[in-house]
Order: structure tokens, then C-alpha cells, then sequence
């Protein structure tokens, strides 16, 4: 049954903890990334359709202002929200809201040119719920592992954590 989009944060916090991950502390990489496959697999309602991009992730890495430039990881879903505004409007479009798990890690020679790799996320992926989307995160950790910076940050322990739902863009 699906949850409302307004629940999927909190839905993603029971995940984590669930798997013994605390959304604000997290210290285990492979751990908060199994969570976040098992939370992508929930249907959402109040969203557009998979097939107009309404349920998408994106896993994405660097150094933002918003995080005082530290190295950051993290884990993204991006809804197209269809509960919102006057649909029937000529010019109406969604609101898109992310919910979102950064993970933030101490200075390390290993991920210290992360911004060397040319790009900082994965792009966003739609596949639709059950096994196109498995498949779809089992390509992202074989792309991962292609570079050994993030290789080193997903294997390392991060200093704090956040999980937020808020409006994208």
C-alpha cells in the first residue's frame, strides 16, 4: 500500500532504524545504503507517474557552502508531488520535494580530489518500483566503484548525519 509522500521521510527513518542505523548518526555507509534501497522500493502516493519522472534518486558527492565544504555523500529521492497547487490551471506543474540522507566525513587524502572526478552525482534515475529499480541500484554501485574516491568514502565512517524532506529547487 503506498504511503504519502508528506511520510516519506519519516518511512525512511524507520527503515533506518529498523537496520540499527539512527538517521542523525549515522557510521555505516553499506548499512544507510541498504536502508535507502529497501526505502525506494515503497510506492508513494500524491506523486506524479513513474513514467513522467515523478520517483526518482540520485546519489550525489563533494563539497557544498551548505555544509562548510566538507566531503559529503548522499542519498536522494526526488518526488514529483501532484498534491499541490490548482492541476486544472493552464500553466500548472508538480512541486518537487526531496528526501534526502547526507553524510558528512572527516578530511582524508583518499576523497581529497573528489572534485577531480568530473562530475558529482550519478544523475537521476526513474526507474519505476520493484526489480527495474534493484537493477538500477545494483549499476550505481558498480559505477561507484569504478573510482577510488568514492570507494574509500563509502567504506568510510562518517561524522554526522542529517535526513531531510524539503522542497527541491
Amino acid at each position: 500500500m503506498p504511503i504519502p509522500w508528506r511520510s516519506s521521510a519519516d518511512m525512511f527513518a524507520q527503515i533506518l532504524k529498523r537496520r540499527g542505523v539512527e538517521p542523525d548518526a549515522v557510521r555505516d555507509v553499506p548499512a544507510a545504503w541498504d536502508a535507502f534501497g529497501e526505502f525506494l522500493q515503497i510506492e508513494i502516493a500524491g506523486i506524479e507517474a513513474s513514467e513522467n519522472d515523478g520517483d526518482g534518486f540520485i546519489v550525489q558527492w563533494g563539497r557544498w557552502d551548505w555544509n562548510d565544504n566538507q566531503p559529503a555523500l548522499s542519498f536522494g529521492r526526488q518526488l514529483a508531488v501532484t498534491e499541490v497547487g490548482e492541476p486544472d490551471e493552464r500553466y500548472w506543474q508538480p512541486e518537487y520535494w526531496q528526501v534526502e540522507l547526507q553524510l558528512i566525513f572527516r578530511e582524508d587524502p583518499a576523497w581529497a580530489d573528489l572534485a577531480s572526478l568530473g562530475h558529482q552525482d550519478t544523475g537521476f534515475d526513474f526507474d519505476e518500483v520493484g526489480p527495474p529499480r534493484t537493477a538500477a541500484l545494483e549499476r550505481i554501485c558498480r559505477f561507484l566503484d569504478l573510482y577510488p574516491q568514492l570507494a574509500a568514502i563509502w567504506r568510510a565512517e562518517p561524522i554526522c548525519s542529517d535526513l531531510t524532506i524539503e522542497r527541491a529547487g
